[in-house]
């Protein structure tokens, strides 16, 4: 069986729940191939590969960082939530919506620029900022990748149109209802700024308001924006793994209805389900009480909440394993089961 979920949130990595639902698989008899996903948020740069490089960058408020990356061969994984990520200024009620910059992000890519690189993956998720990715524009001195022949993607989590990114996100982010008003504004501004200068409509782009805009302003300078979880899954040979097994169990830290739409539950399970695999989703809360393609398990459901993040990994491993040997009992996914 293939075990591809993705992080929780404040709990665990991928990699962790992805050990956690290998060994309750060993407990019910199966062998478990473990592939911990990531869509562009937060735990990418770990899913391809974990970080073998660090760079001192200007965080989201101004204040030196030490901002983890990867460097493989001519192949950088930069993950913007290192330099410029909420967590860096303890949360939202940390952080000045308004003054919050990508600049460090930028110092990222151009490190890895200047160190060989010619493929570069930006992942967005987890960001501080709403400033259309300006800052990082400026650390990059406005260069466009195709002069220095290199090849950027941002990996985007998300879909939202760059002018849509303050309404969207900054509340998330600690922004006033006045303050995302002046947000809007700015990345109004900013859009016709990038029109002029580089020739560029980042209006029009989906995944342009990823990250507060820095899919936006990363895509005037010549990034591609790409579906993050399509990206993972396609380096780590997800397709190809799935031919190879007979059951597969996916995770994230909350389950909702956007979970289906470019996350990595949804796009694992859909595949798997395209090839008549049993899909079990092991989640830590949930809004949807059943999809017609897959078991969904909820640990605050079945476990309750204190539980369930008390002792996270070892829940994912029962159900796991319960839901495994419901297979063994003849079960198939999508009608009322809970792991006994």
């Amino acid at each position: 069986m293939l075990a591809a979920p993705d992080k929780f949130r404040g709990s665990l990595s991928a990699v962790d729940v992805a050990r956690a639902v290998a060994l309750g698989a060993a407990r019910a008899g199966w062998q478990a191939v473990e592939l911990p996903l990531g869509d562009g948020g937060e735990g990418t740069l770990e899913a391809l590969g974990g970080a073998n490089r660090d760079s001192v960058v200007t965080g989201p408020l101004g204040r030196p960082t030490i901002a983890k990356w990867r460097l493989d061969g001519a192949q950088a994984v930069v993950e913007m939530a290192q330099a410029s990520g909420l967590a860096l200024v303890g949360g939202m009620e940390g952080n000045d919506p308004v003054a919050a910059t990508t600049f460090g992000t930028g110092q990222l890519v151009a490190a890895a620029i200047e160190a060989g690189a010619r493929d570069i993956v930006v992942a967005v998720g987890g960001s501080a900022t709403t400033d259309g990715g300006l800052g990082a524009v400026q650390a990059l001195d406005g260069i466009r990748f195709a002069d220095r022949a290199v090849r950027v993607r941002v990996a985007c989590d998300v879909r939202t149109r760059f002018l849509d990114a303050a309404s969207v996100f900054a509340p998330q982010k600690g922004a006033t209802a006045e303050q995302v008003r002046l947000l809007a504004n700015r990345l109004e501004v900013l859009a016709d700024h990038y029109r002029k200068r580089f020739g560029v409509d980042v209006t029009s782009l989906p995944g342009g308001g990823a990250a507060g805009g820095l899919g936006g302003g990363l895509a005037a300078l010549g990034a591609e924006l790409v579906p993050g979880c399509d990206l993972v899954a396609s380096a780590l040979g997800l397709a190809d793994t799935l031919g190879r097994v007979n059951a597969v169990v996916t995770g994230e830290g909350r389950l909702d209805a956007t979970s289906f739409e470019g996350k990595v539950v949804g796009h694992v399970s859909t595949l798997a389900s395209r090839r008549g695999l049993p899909v079990a989703a092991v989640v830590g809360s949930s809004t949807l009480d059943a999809a017609s393609h897959l078991d969904i398990f909820s640990l605050v459901d079945i476990y309750g909440e204190e539980r369930s993040f008390a002792g996270t990994a070892g829940l994912v491993a029962e159900v796991t394993a319960g839901w495994l040997e419901g297979l063994d009992d003849g079960h198939r996914p999508g009608g009322p089961y809970r792991p006994r």
